[in-house]
């Protein structure tokens, strides 16, 4: 069965709790224990209705609050396939959680509140949407029940939304969906109340999308995480690599390049947990054996001898800041990619992304906290990286402060 990865956006009181735990009360998802406790809390709560918001907010503070601060997992499934939802904060302060939800999902839903229109937040997230190449992105107008259910409203956000796409250059898919996700309008079911609306509703919309599978298209990268001897009268001679696919394949009798010493050998075996595979996939986590006797260590790349590959040490990206202290030309980090961590210095602040006008500043002299700019960046030794248009899960990084051991930035790779 297909696996859907959605991740939800929006400022803060658009609804992303509550149209999620709509999802999950209107496709029967919850178990009577869970919705049971959930009416209790809301009772005590004093409200005379059940607040759904109160499946995601898992953690204290958010329920004291009534915000999102972490990154909720919820997992949810229908006849058709399952689903795997990344409740994101809305909070500008957490825009690091929201990258990092929507890092790994296949299409985001972006709430708006119908009162207010795109705000800010909106136009971080649909970026952010953009930059990590999401492919379609569900833009749920909310609460239309505040503004009397008025078409009007719901199409003049419609298409300042699309100027706003194509100002960024956004070339994905976008859906756009009225709501009202307290009390399921256009979630799961289609209201009467909205009759002016002829699309469709949100789940039937994600039941019905194509999921694109790009991991058979990706040219193998095995970062090497661990090297393996056990030194025992079973396997004296045994020497194997572990680590995780990120892409492609990878099978026996494979020749391979093993970056960056660019020695070639060929797979001697593969090993799947206890047994010995002919082939592995992307996401397996493996160990693998040479028929030669090379140079490798944590940190290095195999990969195909027959498809291109890059070992840089300096590259154009751009970057996300996450740190109180403002980022300066100059300043040195140690960049994390996939398991190689490598000193790093920031050579050049290029762009910094203007929110409010979604248009690009030159001449500018740092980033401060949740900026978006563009970088260029030079390493200390070669990693072994592809763009993250060409190589998404090959073409991102961190920054780690080396004195706090903080991360204070993530990446994405534009051209080296």
């Amino acid at each position: 069965m297909d696996v859907l990865r959605i991740a939800t956006a929006g400022s803060v009181d658009d609804g992303k709790s509550t149209l999620i735990g709509r999802l999950l009360y209107d496709t029967k998802s919850l178990t009577k224990d869970k919705l049971e406790a959930i009416t209790i809390t809301s009772k005590r709560k004093g409200l005379d209705f059940t607040d759904l918001s109160l499946l995601t907010d898992g953690l204290m503070a958010e329920r004291e609050q009534g915000i999102t601060i972490d990154v909720a997992h919820i997992y949810f499934s229908t006849p058709h396939r399952k689903y795997i939802i990344s409740d994101t904060p809305g909070h500008v302060e957490y825009t690091r959680n929201m990258i990092t939800g929507a890092s790994t999902a296949d299409v985001s839903v972006v709430l708006i509140d119908a009162r207010h229109g795109i705000i800010e937040q909106t136009r971080r997230h649909l970026f952010i949407s953009s930059l990590l190449r999401i492919e379609a992105v569900f833009v749920c107008v909310n609460k239309m029940d505040l503004v009397d259910f008025d078409e009007a409203v719901f199409l003049n956000i419609k298409d300042e939304l699309k100027s706003l796409a194509k100002k960024i250059g956004y070339t994905g898919e976008l859906h756009f969906i009225p709501l009202v996700a307290k009390d399921g309008d256009n979630v799961v079911t289609i209201p009467e109340r909205m009759n002016w609306y002829k699309g469709s509703s949100l789940l039937q919309h994600l039941e019905e999308l194509p999921i694109r599978s790009k991991e058979k298209i990706l040219p193998l990268r095995f970062p090497v995480q661990y090297v393996i001897r056990p030194h025992d009268e079973e396997h004296p001679d045994f020497r194997g690599y572990a680590g995780q696919l990120k892409t492609g394949t990878l099978h026996k009798g494979e020749k391979i390049v093993v970056l960056p010493t660019l020695k070639e050998s060929i797979i001697k075996s593969v090993h799947l947990a206890e047994k010995q595979v002919e082939k592995a996939f992307a996401g397996e986590s493996i160990v693998v054996e040479f028929e030669d006797d090379v140079d490798v260590s944590r940190g290095s790349m195999i990969v195909d001898a027959a498809s291109a590959y890059h070992q840089v040490t300096s590259f154009t990206a751009t970057l996300s800041w996450m740190d109180e202290q403002s980022l300066t030309v100059g300043k040195s980090f140690f960049l994390q990619h996939n398991v190689n961590r490598v000193k790093a210095k920031l050579v050049e602040l290029q762009k910094v992304l203007d929110i409010k006008t979604m248009e690009e500043k030159t001449n500018v002299d740092e980033l401060h906290l949740n900026d978006i700019g563009k970088v260029f960046i030079k390493t200390a030794k070669p990693v072994f990286v592809d763009t993250y248009q060409s190589n998404p899960h090959n073409g991102s990084f961190i920054l780690i402060d080396e004195f706090t051991n903080n991360t204070v930035a993530v990446g994405v790779i534009e051209s080296f």
